[in-house]
């Protein structure tokens, strides 16, 4: 299974969570805070929202509760302020 994370492909397997691919490809964090704080995978069962990212356009998707699908594209979303 392939996804593009802010346009670079990443491979999976087929169940995985998006935060299961994106841990398994090494990335720790995909959103900043306000503060820019990185955030990513905090909880893992969707109560925190830390690992919000945007999927195929619709932003604020919990990482850790939808699975990846073949030819997602992934977007990284920030929270911060401009100064």
């Amino acid at each position: 299974m392939r996804i593009t994370v802010d346009g670079e492909p990443v491979t999976g397997l087929d169940g995985q969570s998006v935060a299961g691919v994106l841990l398994a490809s090494g990335r720790m964090s995909w959103r900043t805070t306000r503060s820019g704080a990185p955030r990513g995978v905090f909880c893992g069962i969707g109560a925190c929202f830390d690992c919000l990212l945007t999927v195929n356009g619709v932003p604020d998707v919990r990482a850790c509760r939808r699975s990846a699908a073949d030819g997602d594209e992934i977007r990284t979303q920030t929270r911060q302020e401009d100064a």
